[in-house]
Parts: structure tokens; sequence; C-alpha cells
């Protein structure tokens, strides 16, 4: 199949996220030239593009957080940029790249914060809410921090529990910045392994930005690729991040190598044609 040129939390099947026409740009430069896709629940689309090519101004103008230059985003149908804030959080989650800890809390309840969509008045925790971040400390096996001061952790588990945050979060829409950068490669496959079930069992709608191409190869359902020129390559993953394409978007000469069934790209020496 040839890839498209650019034209325990359960979740409502209804977070189907419209990229009407957008069009995004930086100054005079464009990022992405007008693209219309639909990614549908049950997908994991992993977003692959040099550094500067757009990846993270994409993720936020789709998160309603930043202003497309042109065309619409929409989630089950509403304008993601009109939507009202807590309405807005209840159904998107984000995760940023960089994460800042401005003051000293337990990791429980560092994450416990990503509840906050869904309490009313004070905002006090319910059996329900312990009941779901507990879930999620498990999930990415940080149990055994669960009272430790958060800005005694690693980069590593720091951005683990970041991400716990934005599962507790519960919204059919998870968008993550780069959420494996920071964890070495047992950490990123757990996570990897974990976002790909909350696609598949629990229906969700997932887009992330990931660097390592292998990885989005082997747990992506779908990718998107960004050159970084305003043009983009989206569909199966399998057929969007191939050799030719990669060494082209990311400007560097690429191969596949095969072993045991299994594939990889791998750079190597040399200069493009």
């Amino acid at each position: 199949m040839k890839p498209r040129q650019a034209d325990s939390l359960p979740v409502s099947p209804s977070a189907t996220l419209r990229l009407d026409a957008l069009r995004l740009a930086i100054g005079a430069r464009t990022l992405l030239a007008p693209l219309t896709l639909d990614i549908v629940p049950g997908t994991l689309w992993c977003v692959v593009g040099p550094n500067g090519a757009g990846k993270s101004t994409l993720l936020s103008t789709l998160a309603g957080l930043r202003p497309a230059q042109g065309g619409h985003v929409r989630l089950a149908g509403e304008d993601v940029h009109a939507m009202a804030p807590a309405a807005l959080a209840r159904q998107r989650a984000f995760l940023p790249q960089t994460l800042h800890d401005t003051f000293s809390m337990p990791v429980r309840d560092a994450v416990l914060i990503g509840r906050h969509p869904h309490q009313s008045g004070w905002g006090w925790e319910q059996a329900e809410d312990a009941a779901i971040v507990d879930a999620a400390l498990a999930a990415l096996a940080l149990d055994s921090l669960a009272s430790r001061d958060i800005r005694t952790l690693s980069g590593g588990e720091r951005q683990r529990v970041a991400l716990a945050a934005t599962l507790v979060q519960q919204a059919p829409l998870m968008l993550l910045d780069e959420p494996v950068a920071h964890l070495d490669l047992h950490h990123q496959i757990a996570v990897l392994d974990l976002l790909r079930r909350q696609a598949r069992e629990h229906r969700k709608t997932i887009v992330l930005t990931i660097h390592d191409v292998n990885l989005a190869r082997a747990y992506g359902s779908d990718a998107l690729l960004l050159p970084g020129d305003g043009t983009v390559l989206h569909g199966p993953a399998q057929a969007v991040l191939t050799a030719e394409h990669c060494s082209r978007a990311l400007r560097t000469p690429m191969i596949t190598v095969s072993e045991g069934g299994h594939s990889a790209l791998v750079a190597v020496p040399g200069r493009l044609p």
C-alpha cells in the first residue's frame, strides 16, 4: 500500500479529530500546506520529522493552544479553538515537550492534578479519583515513588509522572509531544505498549511526536511524516516510514535491514543523491 500524499480508561468512540484544510506557518515559512485528514478512535499516530519541521507546532495547534494560519481543527465536530477550556480539557489531554515543576509535592498529588477537569466544588479527591490515580501509578511503575517529592526525581521518572497525570485525565483524545524522549529503552517500550493498548482496547485517539523512526514503525498504526518544507506524507506507518521516504524527509541516507522476520531502518554514511 502506498502512503497517501497530503490531501482501565474507557472512553467515548466519538473523538474523531478532523484537520480541515489545516495550514501552519511561522512567518513567511510554510510548515504545513493545507491538509485535510481524519484521525479516528482506535489509532495511534506517530508524527516524525527533523528538528524545526513543525511537529510541536502541529500538536499545539491540534490541542487548541496555538492558532492555525488557515483551516480548522475539529474534535467530535467542534472547533477546538472555540471550545470552552473546561469542556476541552475533558475531551483532550495534552502533554508538552518541556515540563516545569514549580513547587514541591508528592508524586501522587502531581498525578491527581490530572483529575481536575472532572472535579467540582473544592476539587476534593473522591474514591473514583483515587482508584484512577492508583491504576495510572501502577501502569507506569510509579507505585514505589508515590510519596516521593516530585522535585527529587530523575528526568525520566518525572516524564512518567507527567504521562500518568495525562492518563488520569481520561480524555478520549491524547496529544503527546515526545512522551518517550527522556526515557531509557526499557521504559520507552513499556510506555509505547501502554499507549498502543489505550488506542486498541479503549478506543482512544492518540497522536504523538517521536524521533525514533523504528519505534514509530513498530508501534504506530499510522504516521505523519513532516520534512519541514510544507509537504507531508500520511497513512499506515509501515507504508509511510520507508527508507526512501525517511531518507528524504530526515535528510539522512537510510537503508532497511531485515533479520528473523523483523526489519529496521538504519542510517548509513554518505550523502543523498
